[in-house]
């Protein structure tokens, strides 16, 4: 793949090369240049698995869509054919605006801007230059597919003045060929989940389990229901699910199963970079994430979603006004999102009302009862370990009522006890104690 993406865009980047050549040949009056084409025909591109060929012949592309798309590529694969536009006018003693171009903080080349693209494309012709803007509206697929963007410019400023800038998602297939799995930052305040478990070690009550499989049928049959039944027309894109219940039921394993059985990477939310106390900040912390993950096979997973889905106040101040607006601009976000989102709260009664409409499931996450708990405890330890036989699972089953996730605390601590004393033994003391520390975090005693 990385062999073949690589042969198609360097016979692209010979085109580029031509094209900017003769641009500026065209430009400054250069001896012959009136004999030049307006714009030297792209390469033909052979049917072949190089994503960029892909992508181009998916969307029938023409030679100016493609010119922009090599444009906003260059910088990351041969900067130095954009150094010819650090080119500078001897009469102003400055670079020339029509070129446009930013410099970066890092980056030593010249980084295109739409002003860039304007130049190439149309030079001094106006109506080609309009009808460039096009590319960079909501509605062209460069846009509605997350593939490259102007970024948006200050305030005040002219709208080609912004950057051109590929998503890193479309980066990586040009280049190596594979999806782009983001990294935690402040821009992308999600982290990626996974688990080694499978959906035989979820252990959940039946009724649970029926409503987690409507979401698996969704994820499966989704795109046939859409588009294939025309339901598209009825109903929004995309799945909302509330998972609600005690701490440590199966909720965030739940969510990651989903992402593990259909190849779906799983981003849980990080709240605390989300939530801000400026104005406006919550809005935009989450539309970063949202914008991300518009067109990508995710599922977004905010855990404790209380926090920033909670009920709206009494607007009795200028900061429940806010906090109000927030809720209402974050029921917008997830209605309208084209994916899955899966939110989960210890309880339910926290979360606002009006996200009710907005779910297509709400899935309660009951505590275990003694059944679910003993095959909790049979599958908490590991093969290469024995059980003191006086450990009676069923009876510690019985009588203490914990989930999961305690319990699979306390196997943890009866392990490290066994490997303290150079045993592979469990002894029955040590998951007592376990106990005893896991109803002490609660308050309560044994």
């Amino acid at each position: 793949m990385i062999r073949e993406n690589a042969a198609v865009l360097h016979r692209e980047m010979a085109w580029f090369q031509q094209v900017v050549d003769m641009r500026m040949k065209k430009y400054f009056g250069e001896d012959g240049a009136a004999d030049l084409p307006d714009e030297p025909s792209p390469p033909p591109l052979h049917d072949n698995s190089a994503v960029y060929t892909q992508l181009v012949q998916h969307y029938n592309m023409n030679a100016t869509e493609r010119l922009v798309l090599l444009l906003a590529l260059m910088p990351h694969i041969c900067p130095q054919l954009l150094d010819v536009f650090f080119t500078k006018n001897a009469t102003y003693d400055r670079g020339f605006t029509e070129f446009g171009g930013i410099k970066g903080q890092h980056h030593g080349g010249f980084l295109p801007t739409g002003e860039t693209a304007a130049f190439l494309v149309a030079g001094n012709n106006l109506e080609q230059r309009f009808r460039l803007i096009e590319l960079f509206g909501p509605d062209h697929f460069f846009a509605r597919h997350s593939i490259l963007k102007l970024v948006p410019a200050n305030a005040d400023e002219p709208l080609l003045a912004g950057a051109l800038s590929l998503y890193p998602e479309y980066l990586s297939y040009f280049t190596l060929g594979t999806a782009h799995k983001p990294d935690y930052s402040i821009t992308f305040p999600a982290k990626r989940i996974e688990t080694g478990l499978e959906w035989t070690d979820l252990v959940l009550e039946d009724h649970t389990m029926e409503e987690v499989e409507e979401i698996r049928a969704w994820i499966e049959h989704g795109d046939t229901l859409m588009n294939d039944w025309g339901m598209h027309r009825k109903i929004k894109p995309g799945y909302r699910s509330l998972f609600y219940g005690p701490p440590g039921t199966g909720k965030s394993l739940t969510a990651c199963l989903l992402g593990k059985t259909f190849n779906m990477d799983v981003y849980r939310i990080d709240l605390s970079m989300i939530v801000s106390k400026y104005i406006g900040e919550t809005e935009k912390n989450l539309a970063q994430v949202f914008d991300r993950a518009a067109n990508q096979h995710w599922i977004l997973f905010f855990d404790e979603a209380d926090a920033l889905f909670g009920k709206r106040t009494q607007t009795s101040s200028s900061n429940d006004r806010y906090a109000n607006q927030e809720v209402a601009y974050l029921l917008q976000r997830i209605e309208d999102f084209p994916g899955m989102i899966v939110l989960a709260t210890n309880l339910k009664a926290n979360i606002d009302e009006a996200f009710g409409r907005r779910f297509q499931s709400m899935i309660y996450f009951s505590m275990p009862g003694p059944e679910q708990r003993l095959r909790l405890w049979q599958q908490a330890f590991p093969a290469n370990v024995q059980l003191e036989p006086r450990l009676n699972l069923e009876e510690i089953a019985r009588r203490h009522e914990m989930a999961g996730g305690a319990i699979i605390n306390i196997s943890r601590y009866s392990c490290l006890m066994a490997l303290k004393r150079g045993s592979t033994t469990i002894l029955q003391q040590d998951v007592l104690a376990g106990i005893r520390k896991e109803f002490g975090k609660e308050g309560k005693t044994v």
